[in-house]
């Protein structure tokens, strides 16, 4: 259960966060079809600043510096959102500015990641992949108990187990993020204002809101957080490796998004299930469920390709039994004209 806690959370966090992408883009009235293209640059940036700083921090290993290293590993998250923050801005250009189709905007910049990544990785490095130079990202950044000076053989029970020993800080951060910013959301006047560009655009308008830096300010927000989660997949999930790719989380999260009716606790609920059975997927065959030994999943039979197209088949299972009742925000997806009443 331990092994099935920590690896779910592992893919359900970096969900959670893109989710939650999406929520602040949309709510502020553009469709931000491209989190999978934000993630995709977020972890590229995010493991190129990794690899670019790696040697400044290598005596803090060798010293067991734990303190520096998640100062490191929350830098490269910051830098992560403030990349993957600029980069979200040509869509925001593109849709409030030029009042472009935002769907094929958001499709424009998803071909446009993968490609602009590559290109890069093959110019720095002449690989398909970029990674650190040395070592691996558990080694460096994962929390062990060795980190808060506990001696391995200690048994920590079940809770100590699970939420502190072989687990990434990044999983936390992002974790408080979600909370602090779904209050903002929802609690405060600016959540209210965005929200309401999301709703009713004009009426914002006429109580003096400036709908066009709202909507700039969410999609703003949605990049920073679709960049952090892009390189938190990458850390947790893919060993700090970016090669164009994040296995379609960006659109699992879209997913996650409308299940969750566009709001942070039904997300945090749907980003868990669909954790869970990425997990499966991507553990199955190690995956001890009644703690005998045996791996049950494993003994079925079942091929592992279909193990691995489990979340993407509940995904459609899913959208398509509730999309019916989802409530979108009603004025998404409209370019906004001030002329217009």
């Amino acid at each position: 259960m331990t092994f099935l806690i920590q690896q779910t959370l592992l893919y359900a966090v970096p969900l959670m966060i893109v989710a939650l992408a999406g929520v602040f883009a949309e709510r502020s009235g553009i469709i931000n079809l491209a989190l999978e293209g934000i993630m995709i640059f977020g972890a590229f940036i995010g493991v190129l600043f990794v690899r670019s700083m790696q040697p400044l921090f290598a005596d803090a290993v060798i010293q067991g510096n734990w303190l520096a290293l998640q100062g490191f590993e929350l830098l490269a998250m910051l830098v992560s959102a403030a990349l993957g923050a600029a980069f979200s801005l040509l869509l925001s250009f593109a849709s409030v500015n030029l009042k472009a189709d935002q769907t094929i905007g958001g499709t424009a910049l998803n071909l446009m990641a993968p490609a602009l990544v590559l290109f890069l990785v093959r110019v720095l490095v002449n690989q398909n992949t970029l990674q650190m130079e040395n070592g691996d990202a558990a080694s460096w950044f994962m929390l062990k108990k060795s980190t808060f000076g506990i001696d391995k053989s200690t048994n920590l029970g079940f809770l100590g187990e699970t939420f502190l020993n072989k687990v990434y800080l990044a999983t936390y951060i992002c974790i408080l993020v979600f909370v602090i910013l779904s209050v903002i959301l929802y609690k405060t006047r600016f959540g209210l204002r965005l929200r309401s560009c999301g709703e009713n655009p004009q009426a914002a308008d006429s109580l003096g809101i400036n709908v066009y830096k709202m909507r700039y300010a969410g999609t703003t927000i949605s990049g920073a957080l679709a960049g952090m989660g892009g390189f938190v997949y990458a850390l947790t999930t893919a060993n700090c490796t970016a090669n164009g790719d994040v296995a379609g989380f960006g659109f699992l999260a879209l997913a996650v998004m409308i299940f969750g009716n566009w709001k942070p606790l039904n997300i945090a609920g749907a980003s868990l299930l669909f954790g869970l059975f990425k997990c499966v997927a991507a553990a199955y065959s190690s995956i001890d469920l009644n703690g005998d030994g045996r791996f049950l999943l494993a003994e079925l039979g079942i091929s592992s390709h279909l193990y691995r197209m489990l979340p993407y088949l509940v995904t459609l299972a899913v959208l398509a039994f509730t999309s019916k009742k989802s409530r979108a925000p009603k004025a998404e997806g409209i370019p906004y004209d001030q002329g217009s009443r």
